[in-house]
């Protein structure tokens, strides 16, 4: 498909694309996604980890559905329909929070440390934090710079992010608080081929017009939408 020009990937490929055809019947959840998007794969991956029914669908980041946007209507991506006429649409909130309704409580794993540790659960908010304000916008600013000048300064504000959250991870990890959730093949559930994610983020690394609205915010100086 292509928008003014612009060719880029409307379908999932590689283990992604099993997953979606996988989960194309009704359920209690219906996830919209964009196969290229991060913020979409960590709700997504969260999905998969958790064990929630959920119906995948694919929408084009250029021609964004009704149903979409009755959910959200800036039209961003990861959005949740419910049942009752509810929705959710924030990456952030979604993968940590929601769980389907009228289950047991425990039902399903939870992305925290326990409760019983208040203090681990506050340091693992505040590093999704640091995550969302500093080091997505400095991977952006870097993937989007012309100026060599301003690749190696996007760079390095980039690598320090990575260098400070490693530093606050667990020491023998391989997750942030330690061996809990990482290496669960629902990551590898929601990745889809190396080509599609380099045809997708070819758009942000020559910074051409109307990517998305994540690079014009950061065009703008803005915060990500």
């Amino acid at each position: 498909m292509s928008n003014s020009g612009i060719q880029y990937r409307t379908v999932c490929t590689g283990k992604a694309l099993e997953t979606v055809e996988a989960h194309s019947q009704d359920a209690e959840i219906t996830m919209f996604g964009a196969n290229f998007c991060p913020f979409v794969q960590r709700v997504w991956a969260v999905l998969e980890y958790k064990g929630i029914p959920y119906r995948y669908v694919e929408c084009d980041p250029y021609k964004k559905p009704k149903e979409l946007l009755e959910l959200n209507p800036k039209g961003l991506v990861p959005a949740l329909k419910l049942t009752e006429g509810r929705s959710l649409a924030e990456s952030t909130y979604l993968e940590e929070a929601y769980s389907p309704p009228n289950v047991a409580p425990g039902a399903y794993p939870s992305l925290l440390p326990p409760l019983s540790d208040p203090y681990a659960r506050a340091r693992a908010r505040l590093e999704g934090d640091r995550v969302n304000r500093a080091i997505v916008p400095a991977f952006y600013r870097y993937l989007q710079a012309q100026d060599p000048e301003k690749q190696v300064e996007h760079g390095r504000e980039f690598l320090d992010g990575l260098d400070e959250f490693t530093r606050q991870m667990h020491p023998d990890g391989p997750f942030f608080s330690g061996s809990e959730l990482g290496s669960h093949p629902a990551f590898a559930a929601t990745c889809s081929t190396e080509d599609l994610y380099l045809d997708s983020y070819a758009r942000y690394a020559e910074n051409r017009p109307n990517t998305s609205q994540v690079a014009n915010a950061i065009n703008a100086g803005r915060g990500l939408p």
